[in-house]
């Protein structure tokens, strides 16, 4: 799933899961950066060395990955998804557009990828400033990187306009409990 900063996407899955027809897992990503106080590794991260994200990059061990910030990384490794698949979880990844791209063309029809959209670029702008957290100049970031991300949506299965919440979660759910043959 995968969405611009303020769509809902975070909150249409925790819907989703907490309805509790859907018992979808969260991958877990991996990283180069340290534990923070409390994180377990294979829990909230993989948390790997640069060296060993590097060569795993160089091996083509990941679905996707990005260099968030210089020398930072963060990806999903592919082992991870398949593992876990194979085991019979239903994996979600909460992934940013091109990575959501990526995880579509390497799985295909083992996979579903969902687009979560803004009712428009104006009332995603409303959105993030009603979060009173960011700057205006932060905002004008997210919204001008929204309408990049949104050139996306059609490369995705489904696309979810989340103009109201409650029936865009219940689309979504409904997407993917067709798609899982439920």
């Amino acid at each position: 799933m995968s969405a611009p900063s303020g769509c809902g996407k975070s909150t249409i899955i925790r819907s989703i899961m907490d309805r509790g027809n859907v018992d979808m897992k969260f991958s877990v990503s991996a990283t180069n950066r340290s534990p923070r106080p409390g994180e377990v590794n294979g829990k909230n991260y993989h948390f790997i060395t640069t060296e060993e994200f590097r060569n795993a990059i160089d091996n083509d061990e990941f679905v996707e990955f990005e260099e968030v910030y210089p020398g930072r990384f963060y990806g999903t490794l592919k082992r991870e998804i398949i593992d876990r698949c194979e085991n019979g979880e239903i994996v979600v990844l909460d992934i940013d557009v091109k990575g959501g791209v990526r995880v579509k063309e390497m799985f295909g029809d083992d996979a579903l990828s969902i687009y979560i959209m803004p009712p428009s670029v104006e009332e995603l702008r409303r959105r993030l400033e009603g979060r009173g957290t960011e700057t205006p100049e932060a905002i004008d970031e997210r919204v001008n990187k929204a309408e990049f991300e949104l050139s996306f949506a059609p490369k995705y299965d489904m696309r979810v306009v989340n103009d109201d919440l409650d029936k865009a979660v219940t689309e979504t759910e409904k997407a993917i409990l067709d798609f899982i043959g439920k």
